[in-house]
């Protein structure tokens, strides 16, 4: 006897897993015979699987790795991002979604992992391509370079006058802060660095007082992309007043803004 439709999945489903939200095509989700969802989604009907209070398909695992799992059902295949640190949990996935291929591999790349982590050298040990691609992103690319963080911050405002497009004034940088080890710090940014706000810092201690003698961010950025360093994260704060109590006056904005560098 055929199927209703009612009993028949539709090409194109839509799964909450953990909380969020997939939009893929059923052959998407069968591509792995005998794997959890080849099941589900092949022997089962539409009415036995649990839904959410929009009717789609609920899956109560890990949200965020899942999207993992779907590239991998999308080609077999899988390149995980740099600085990926949820190998074990995305393998703990692949297990309950029973990829097996899938969590080999995962399980050979975190096997990898410690035996670089163990030997201290990260050359000698066979990777993957994407461990190999995450661990040399790792590296330093300048010779002798130690790893390390720096915070870069700047405090700013500008003014948006009456007439937006002609009135604007736009970013100005009082001063950019410069948050690291001491030494870091001098390695990279050398006779630019204004260390008056705290002198004869020792080299193995921490600062948050030095900062630059120019006001321009980006040539900071363009330093520390040459000393190796990548930007990691940033956040900002900001604020609106008005100059006076006249609605009519223009708006100043103050921000603060850091910028965190990892090498």
């Amino acid at each position: 006897m055929a199927q209703s439709d009612s009993d028949s999945f539709p090409d194109i489903v839509e799964l909450n897993v953990g909380g969020q939200v997939y939009v893929t095509r059923l052959k998407t989700l069968t591509a792995v015979p005998n794997s959890l969802l080849w099941t589900k989604f092949t022997k089962s009907s539409p009415s036995e699987l649990p839904k959410d209070s929009k009717q789609r398909f609920f899956f109560d695992r890990d949200g965020f790795l899942f999207r993992y799992i779907l590239d991998y059902l999308r080609d077999s295949n899988l390149i995980l991002p740099d600085f990926f640190k949820e190998r074990r949990r995305l393998q703990k996935e692949a297990d309950f979604f029973l990829l097996h291929e899938l969590s080999k591999r995962l399980a050979a790349d975190s096997k990898a992992s410690s035996c670089n982590e163990e030997s201290g050298d990260p050359e000698e040990a066979e990777l993957s391509p994407a461990t190999a691609t995450s661990e040399a992103a790792l590296r330093s690319p300048v010779p002798g370079g130690k790893a390390g963080y720096i915070t870069i911050g700047y405090r700013g405002t500008y003014t948006i006058g009456r007439d937006i497009q002609t009135d604007a004034k736009f970013r100005r940088v009082a001063r950019i802060t410069v948050c690291s080890k001491t030494s870091l710090a001098k390695e990279v940014f050398g006779e630019t660095l204004n260390e008056s706000r705290d002198p004869d810092r020792p080299p193995d201690r921490y600062t948050s007082r030095y900062y630059l003698k120019y006001n321009f961010l980006e040539q900071a950025f363009d330093r520390l992309a040459e000393m190796g360093f990548r930007m990691v994260a940033c956040s900002s704060t900001g604020t609106c007043s008005y100059t006076s109590n006249d609605p009519n006056e223009d708006k100043i904005w103050t921000s603060y803004t850091e910028y965190v560098f990892s090498r």
